[in-house]
């Protein structure tokens, strides 16, 4: 991630079963969303305390191996309390495990290090927090200020070189005022491979990471803490980058959010298949998940809104961030909308203001009042909205839920976010090779098929029932069911 565009845009923004084909073996992370303790089922947490956990994440923005790599499962996702999507990953020889956070608006795969200024000791997620020591694992090596991977990080201004010991060294900091600093080590990513079902089997890939020996502002905090971000953008420093460049993962990944209070989903290295996907290019030369939203149309209207709104220009567009909880219209865009769902309900139901928010006080069928929403984007792609999918349930009055509107407002900026609010219950394809973003209304919690093509043409199907859940959730806090595992699957083989 650029440091000082992302700095910039944050800056302006309002800061805030599986079955699956592969080309080879598949490899497999299993994460999910989490949540502070104390907040469970029945608590309303207010849209202005989702803005603001939005805000701080906007801030924060191998040889082959057959078998599928299965990770443990942690946490879980919820719509109306303040998560994040984290994983273990193993690092080192003797491997050690982490806890990372999963985002889409960062590239670097970083964890907290021995003797780390600020780091937090303790995390509200009930989780043990640890820290990477490279002089105890045997397959450590610093990255030295002449390796390719420390000039990648220089050109997107994220590194930097100390002259006096020739080490390769980082620095991010971020618009919500947090940052992190370190120096970058090489070390093996370890991974469990199960193979048929029965077979278990130890992998390891050698990647670049990020050592922290410094952290401020919202990332010492002990509420969420976790040990480190997993960086998922497309700069060549994230870890499917380096995968890709070395021909052991696809540059592509796709996830299916589940919308329930039970969550979980599917987060895949790979393109997950369905008949009823459809792409639209990403704007290029961004260092987010930019694509070209041209109109909203409400009940099959096209609403009149100047498509210049939401074009790509400087830190101005359209976003697609799944580590976003909410979503945000650009000003000249949330007016005409929000006005535009009131007048279609006029007759059902009138809105209210709830401590800044659109509301409506609901007596009958959500879906029997509140119009279908259509996000038409380039490429003749549109992404339909259902009431679900921008309207979020606060509480109740006299034993009638209230709904409010889940868009915020972004005022004089230009920007657009379509986080977790609307990419819930979609396939939703990251294809960085082609260079192009799609999506699919589904149900998260059935099976998917992820297909990509060998070196012979050819797509292997793999089942993904064969993943042991059991052993993974055995460990897992809050008593998990197996319905809510969100799980990372990593293609070994890539054409």
């Amino acid at each position: 991630m650029r440091a000082a565009m992302i700095l910039t845009l944050l800056a302006a923004v309002l800061f805030p079963r599986l079955d699956f084909a592969f080309g080879g073996a598949p490899k497999a992370l299993k994460l999910e969303r989490a949540f502070p303790v104390g907040n469970r089922h029945g608590a309303v947490v207010e849209l202005s305390h989702l803005r603001a956990r939005d805000k701080a994440r906007h801030g924060r923005r191998l040889d082959s191996v057959d078998g599928v790599v299965d990770f443990p499962v942690d946490g879980t996702y919820d719509p109306y309390l303040i998560g994040l999507y984290f994983t273990r990953v193993q690092l080192g020889t003797p491997p050690k495990e982490f806890y990372v956070q999963i985002d889409t608006g960062s590239d670097v795969l970083w964890v907290t290090c021995s003797g780390c200024s600020g780091c937090p000791h303790t995390s509200g997620l009930n989780i043990p927090l640890g820290f990477y020591n490279s002089g105890s694992s045997s397959t450590a090596s610093l990255v030295a200020c002449t390796d390719a991977k420390c000039s990648l990080g220089m050109q997107s201004s994220d590194s930097g070189c100390s002259i006096s010991t020739n080490q390769c060294s980082y620095s991010f900091q971020y618009g919500d005022g947090s940052g992190t600093s370190g120096y970058y080590v090489s070390d093996l990513l370890n991974l469990m491979t199960v193979v048929g079902g029965s077979e278990i089997s130890n992998v390891s890939a050698s990647i670049v990471f990020g050592c922290s020996t410094l952290q401020t502002g919202d990332l010492t905090k002990s509420d969420r803490a976790v040990d480190g971000i997993f960086g998922f953008g497309q700069q060549d420093m994230s870890v499917i980058s380096q995968l890709a460049s070395e021909g052991v993962a696809p540059r592509a990944f796709s996830h299916c959010l589940k919308g329930s209070d039970g969550g979980g989903g599917i987060l895949v290295l790979g393109e997950i298949v369905e008949p009823n996907m459809v792409y639209s290019p990403l704007v290029p030369s961004q260092p987010h998940y930019n694509v070209n939203l041209q109109s909203i149309s409400v009940n099959g209207q096209i609403l009149p809104i100047d498509p210049a709104v939401f074009a790509t220009s400087g830190n101005q567009g359209t976003i697609i961030d799944s580590g976003t909880t909410l979503a945000y219209l650009a000003e000249e865009a949330y007016d005409v909308f929000v006005q535009t769902i009131s007048d279609a309900v006029a007759q059902s139901v009138r809105p209210m203001l709830n401590k800044g928010n659109i509301c409506y006080k609901i007596t009958a069928s959500l879906n029997a009042i509140f119009p279908q929403v259509s996000f038409n984007f380039a490429g003749d792609a549109s992404m339909i909205l259902k009431p679900e999918d921008y309207l979020l349930q606060q509480n109740s009055i006299g034993g009638s839920p209230v709904w409010c509107v889940g868009f915020q407002k972004i005022q004089g900026q230009g920007v657009t976010i379509l986080g977790d609010l609307v990419l819930k219950d979609k396939i939703v394809v990251y294809d960085l090779a082609g260079q192009r973003i799609g999506w699919a209304t589904y149900d998260c919690s059935s099976s998917v098929n992820v297909s990509t093509a060998t070196s012979t043409g050819q797509s292997e199907y793999v089942n993904t029932g064969q993943l042991s859940r059991g052993d993974a959730l055995q460990n897992v806090p809050y008593g998990l069911a197996a319905s809510s595992v969100l799980t990372l699957l990593i293609r070994s083989l890539f054409l």
